[in-house]
């Protein structure tokens, strides 16, 4: 019997990074790959929607960003010895291709992987490369871009696979959009897998101050940090606004889809799951993202028509509620937003990194 090519997944600790790595992983189980899946405890958070095929491995995550100067003295030496342990690991089991997603946890599975000379790639999912995928990029066999186009090194080549998204995602692909009008309209608000304070501040408000006409038929699916929750439940319940506050929904395809417009971050999974199913956005930068890869990640739905960018610096109250006012009282307006998402939304990006992971796969075969 012929043993089953086994695929080491390494991927880092938020939801950016962990969503993709989920629909390669159902897609290589699918297709008769083992699939081991090398993450922290902050991305373990994220595997409840993992295929229970995935053997999961929780390494300990080293970042230079937290911490006193004492704990970041340690951090070389708690990636060497996680890069060591995975040596161990890769050599006993021998993977046919490993792939990283970035994120520190990503560090020792893919330093194993370059000294044990392993087919090897990665998949950066904004459109500027993060800090561990900036390091791996001229050491890997291939580079997979899920924003195009994207900054890399000198040299470096990327393949436009789009980013992945969930299979849940993909089973509502370009679903029917509603348009605004004289009925219950759903309003997403999503501030990325850590939530978003800058939401919670703006989004409530900017809402209780639509005009009566669009306010009474508005109802709302708020994602709120735990800090932030009570408040926001509040507000929104002493202003009369029907709402569903949620330090994080397990269901956002379901809601997307029923929605007629999402205020969100500009995360790389965000925008991608918004142009996959196909809807109107209004998209708030982090301001603070790497490189400002979340404007980059913006950029390609506003450019077609398909959002509306807010700077950090200009997202107040009034600001949102005339953007709000000028998607939800057009509703002809609102349908072309949603058919300009579709337009720029990738499908298939699952099945283009599946190919390259074959690709490699056969390169080690030789």
């Amino acid at each position: 019997m012929t043993k089953q090519p086994l695929l080491v997944i390494a991927a880092g600790g938020t939801g950016g990074h962990m969503f993709p790595a989920q629909a390669l992983a159902e897609a290589m189980l699918a297709k008769g790959w083992r699939v081991k899946l090398s993450t922290d405890a902050r991305g373990a958070r994220y595997t409840g929607g993992f295929p229970e095929q995935v053997e999961i491995e929780e390494v300990s995550s080293a970042t230079f960003a937290r911490g006193g100067l004492a704990a970041k003295a340690m951090v070389p030496l708690r990636i060497l010895g996680g890069v060591m342990g995975a040596v161990m690991k890769l050599r006993k089991d021998k993977p046919s291709v490993v792939v990283g997603f970035g994120g520190y946890p990503t560090i020792p599975a893919m330093g194993a992987a370059l000294l044990l000379g392993l087919p090897r790639m990665i998949h950066e999912q904004n459109g500027v490369l993060g800090r561990v995928n900036e390091l791996f990029a001229k050491r890997v066999d291939l580079v997979a871009c899920g924003t195009w186009p994207t900054n890399l090194p000198e040299g470096v080549e990327g393949h436009h696979t789009g980013n992945p998204v969930r299979g849940a995602v993909l089973a509502r692909a370009g679903a029917g959009y509603i348009p605004p009008g004289d009925y219950p309209m759903s309003i997403l608000v999503m501030g990325g897998s850590q939530g978003a304070r800058i939401l919670s501040d703006v989004v409530p408000p900017a809402i209780d101050a639509l005009p009566s006409d669009i306010r009474k038929h508005v109802r709302v699916s708020h994602q709120a940090r735990g800090e932030d929750f009570e408040r926001v439940s509040k507000f929104y319940a002493d202003q009369g606004i029907v709402a569903d506050v949620q330090e994080f929904f397990t269901d956002i395809p379901e809601r997307m889809s029923e929605a007629q417009l999402v205020i969100s971050r500009s995360g790389a999974s965000s925008v991608a799951d918004i142009s996959v199913i196909g809807r109107p956005a209004i998209l708030v930068p982090f301001g603070a993202a790497t490189g400002d890869h979340q404007t980059a990640n913006a950029r390609g739905l506003a450019d077609l028509g398909a959002a509306i960018i807010i700077p950090e610096s200009l997202f107040e109250v009034d600001a949102l509620t005339e953007q709000m006012v000028t998607i939800l009282s057009n509703p002809e307006g609102a349908l072309n937003m949603s058919l300009a998402a579709i337009a720029a939304g990738i499908p298939d990006a699952t099945e283009r990194l599946v190919a390259l992971v074959e690709q490699l796969s056969q390169k080690d075969a030789t």
